[in-house]
C-alpha cells in the first residue's frame, strides 16, 4: 500500500507538471520546448536568417563591385587606345610581325624602341638603352627582325605611361610602339 501511495504521488506530480506546461504553452510558445530539446529558439532562428541574408548580400555586392572594376578597366583601355592614337602610337601583336622566335615572353606589354634585321645593330641599341638605366630585352621574331623592348608590364595603363616616359629619351625613335603579347 505504501508503494502505491508513493506511485500515486509521483504520477500526480507528473500530471501537474504536464498541465502546467500545457497552460504555459500559449504564454511561452514553442521556444521553451525547443530550448529543452536543444533546438534553436525563434529568436535564434531569426538571427541566423538575418546573418544568411547579410552573407548573400555581401556576395552580391562583391560580384557587382567586380563587374564594375572590369567595366572601368575596359573603359580605361579604350581611353588609353584613343590617347595612343592621338600621339600616333602603334600597338602590334607578334603574329602581325610573323610571330616570335623568342621562346616565351613573361609579360603582356612591351615598349619596343627599335627593331633591326642586323643582330649587331640590335645589340648596340641594347647596350645604349641599358646605359640609360633601363633593363632592355632582346626579342627575336620569325621574320628575322630583332627588337629591343623595355618596360615590360601586364597593365595597358602602365605600358602607356611607360611609352610617354620612354619617348623623352634620346635613344627613342619616333616610331616606338607597344608589343602586345597575347
Amino acid at each position: 500500500m505504501r508503494k502505491s501511495y508513493v506511485m500515486m504521488k509521483i504520477l500526480n506530480r507528473i500530471i501537474g507538471i504536464m498541465l502546467a506546461a500545457l497552460l504555459l504553452l500559449p504564454v511561452s510558445g514553442c521556444d521553451a520546448f525547443r530550448k529543452l530539446a536543444g533546438r534553436p529558439t525563434a529568436e535564434e532562428i531569426e538571427l541566423m536568417r538575418i546573418e544568411k541574408l547579410k552573407q548573400e548580400e555581401a556576395v552580391r555586392r562583391h560580384r557587382i563591385d567586380s563587374l564594375a572594376a572590369v567595366q572601368r578597366e575596359k573603359e580605361d583601355s579604350i581611353a588609353i587606345m584613343d590617347s595612343l592614337a592621338q600621339i600616333k602610337g602603334t600597338v602590334l601583336n607578334p603574329s602581325e610581325i610573323g610571330g616570335l622566335f623568342t621562346t616565351k615572353l613573361d609579360f603582356k606589354y612591351y615598349i619596343v624602341v627599335g627593331s633591326f634585321k642586323s643582330r649587331h645593330n640590335a645589340e648596340s641599341l641594347l647596350s645604349t638603352v641599358a646605359e640609360k638605366g633601363y633593363k632592355p630585352i632582346l626579342i627575336s621574331f620569325r621574320n628575322g627582325f630583332n627588337a629591343i623592348a623595355v618596360a615590360p608590364t601586364n597593365s595597358l595603363r602602365e605600358a602607356f605611361s611607360s611609352l610617354k616616359n620612354v619617348r623623352t629619351e634620346a635613344f627613342c625613335p619616333d616610331d616606338v610602339w607597344i608589343l602586345v603579347n597575347e
